[in-house]
């Protein structure tokens, strides 16, 4: 953070110096030694009064009251409705029996019978043939021709097998189990229940209610307007004129130092600051109506240079704001703010710096713009 206070006030302008230039650019009346600066006049005003209408003229409405009577009214207050008054079912208990368990059939099982019996099966047909047969006692060497050709017959061969026939097959014999019963108790409607509709009349009340009897008025009355007498200024003369002003060679130094301070961190001015600046700048534009006038504020490398930036253009603003209160031209004024760009020294960000030092950069110049 810059611990700005100090505000220094350097003049500084182009000023014209007689013998130093040409002739031509001197005022006609330029004395040697002396300085000058060409300024632009400013325009000329005169006052005028003109007649505001500050409250216009409007209407004051006065009422008259209504007046009222009372009067009597039969109004319903509850209207006809119907009852129902609800009769419940009559019951009576009985007892129910049933069947807790169903007849059953049983089945038993009657296995098949069988019987012996046997069964013949012819096992070789009957048949017959040729056989040959030698003769015993053959007188022939070719025992061929002793053979002698006989049909034989065979009878048919039948074999008798044992077997087992079904007499009766096997079946099912039911026997039936019967079954089982039970009883449980129930409630069964004796009487149904009902509803029976009851009409209810409607209610009536006499009440008293307060009418209009005569209706309100409206007077009406016209109130004037109210004017006011101002002084406004009014253009005279354009300004725009080159004219010479001279000015202190002072003013051309490179610095004058006024121990002008603000409090801490604040771009605010102190009334001894106010003062210097009345005495000076106030007074330099008072005589020289044609002067321009650019506040230039300046600050220290310590803090950040954005914050610095900030508070220079405050703190020139100020001076600028200051001027204005007392009656100088903000179009004669220009506020400038520097921070830390201008440095007069070698005391830059880092470098260890005396206060004395840093207090040399601490300043507000002003310079003549026109």
């Amino acid at each position: 953070m810059n611990l700005e206070r100090l505000l220094t006030l350097t003049f500084v302008s182009s000023l014209f110096f007689a013998g130093t230039i040409n002739a031509q650019e001197l005022p006609p009346t330029a004395q040697p030694g002396k300085c000058y600066v060409k300024c632009i006049t400013a325009d000329e005003y005169r006052d005028v009064t003109e007649t505001v209408v500050i409250k216009p003229e409007y209407k004051v409405l006065t009422t008259t009251p209504a007046t009222y009577k009372t009067i009597e009214e039969k109004v319903l207050v509850k209207e006809a409705s119907k009852r129902y008054v609800i009769h419940p079912a009559v019951y009576e208990t009985v007892s129910v029996d049933y069947e807790s368990r169903s007849a059953e059939t049983v089945l038993d099982v009657v296995a098949a019978r069988f019987g012996n019996s046997s069964k013949t099966i012819q096992v070789q047909p009957k048949s017959g043939r040729w056989e040959y047969k030698k003769l015993d006692n053959c007188p022939s060497v070719n025992k061929d021709e002793c053979m002698v050709a006989c049909y034989v017959e065979y009878p048919e061969v039948n074999e008798a097998i044992p077997i087992t026939v079904l007499e009766a097959d096997a079946s099912t014999r039911s026997t039936t189990k019967p079954g089982l019963t039970a009883s449980y108790k129930k409630d069964v409607v004796k009487t149904p229940a009902s509803v029976e509709e009851i009409e209810v009349p409607a209610e009536y009340k006499t009440i008293k209610k307060v009418v209009v009897d005569t209706p309100a008025g409206v007077k009406e009355t016209v109130v004037p307007a109210v004017t006011k007498v101002i002084t406004k200024k009014e253009l005279v003369k354009k300004g725009g004129i080159t004219v010479w002003e001279e000015v202190d060679c002072s003013l051309l130094e490179d610095a004058t130092l006024l121990p002008i301070f603000y409090d801490y961190n604040s771009a605010k001015l102190t009334p001894a600051s106010e003062k210097i600046i009345d005495d000076y700048l106030l007074k330099l534009m008072k005589d020289k109506p044609g002067l321009r006038i650019e506040i230039m504020s300046h600050t220290d490398s310590r803090g950040n240079d954005d914050y610095n930036m900030a508070l220079s253009q405050q703190r020139a603003q100020s001076v600028v704001n200051y001027l204005v209160s007392k009656g100088i031209s903000r179009d004669r004024l220009v506020a400038k703010g520097y921070g830390e760009t201008r440095l007069k020294n070698r005391c830059a960000n880092g470098v260890d710096c005396t206060e004395e030092e840093h207090q040399q950069n601490r300043r507000t110049e002003f310079r003549i713009i026109q």
